[in-house]
């Protein structure tokens, strides 16, 4: 049976869609609250990608870091130490690294998002050090699916410039779209999620993904062809920032996931077919 799962950040992409997922294993905690309702913490409030330093350049760091604490510190008033903290990361902590990443990999993040998500998991294991608090860190991949509603160029690009594709809209790809990520439909990062928080040992960090590199072009250009659309792909020279800010490749070595018995059931032409006929019904 799983565990009762306190989540944190239920209304956003991926936890939405855990709770459709796990209806009756979750408790949705309410964006104000910072009391628990269970032993079994599952944390997702985050910002979600590098851009805010230009209009908001405090937000990744109340929102990674000052929020943190603060639920932290009402679990533990609550609970003691007898609560397990199951911490929702990325992938873009280990910036440029050798790949696969490991999770014991180097990790230099750049970027606002990037180094605060980092310290947040540094800050998150010295707090559980200090109390004697167990946790779970979870890395995930490029999440994609249908249903994120603020999926942008900046957000969840993947499933903006699929979206884009279908409907015959050009699209610009930075380098050609020769950029290399690690990409896992939502369903199964949700299935992921669950399997470590039910079933991975604790104190540890888990990489969550298909650990099978693709590049953009490749995937459009399957969408394209799918869709027979009229789309046409513009080269484009990455902005500075995106230099600055992000790492060029990436994708996850996932030994750890395989080993508590994880397969990813939607392929990523799948996950892709699924877009394509989600978008079609919507537009009709």
């Amino acid at each position: 049976m799983n565990k009762m799962l306190s989540v944190y950040g239920s209304t956003g992409f991926i936890g939405e869609n855990y709770c459709s997922c796990y209806p009756d294993s979750h408790i949705r905690i309410d964006r104000n609250e910072r009391e628990p309702s269970s032993l079994d913490v599952l944390y997702l409030i985050s910002t979600v990608h590098n851009y805010n330093i230009f209009d908001k350049p405090n937000l990744d760091i109340n929102t990674n870091l000052n929020l943190l604490i603060d639920t932290l510190e009402a679990c533990r008033q609550k609970y003691n130490s007898d609560f397990i903290f199951n911490f929702i990361s990325s992938w873009f902590v280990y910036g440029e690294t050798d790949l696969p990443a490991r999770e014991d990999s180097y990790c230099n993040p750049n970027g606002f998002y990037s180094i605060t998500k980092r310290a947040a998991e540094q800050m998150l294991i010295s707090y559980c050090q200090t109390y004697k608090i167990n946790y779970r860190i979870l890395r995930l991949c490029n999440c994609y699916g249908s249903g994120d509603k603020k999926a942008s160029v900046q957000r969840n690009a993947f499933s903006h410039l699929a979206s884009e594709v279908i409907k015959n809209n050009p699209i610009k790809l930075y380098d050609g779209g020769e950029n290399i990520r690690d990409f896992m439909h939502v369903d199964d990062v949700c299935e992921a999620i669950n399997l470590v928080a039910s079933k991975g040992e604790v104190d540890e960090i888990y990489n969550i993904g298909s650990g099978e590199p693709h590049n953009f072009i490749e995937t459009m250009s399957y969408v394209k062809a799918q869709c027979q659309s009229t789309s046409e792909f513009e080269s484009v020279a990455p902005p500075e920032f995106h230099k600055v800010a992000q790492a060029q490749d990436m994708y996850l070595d996932v030994s750890k996931l395989k080993k508590l018995g994880f397969e990813p059931k939607i392929s990523i032409w799948e996950g892709l077919n699924k877009i394509i006929n989600n978008t079609k019904k919507t537009s009709q």
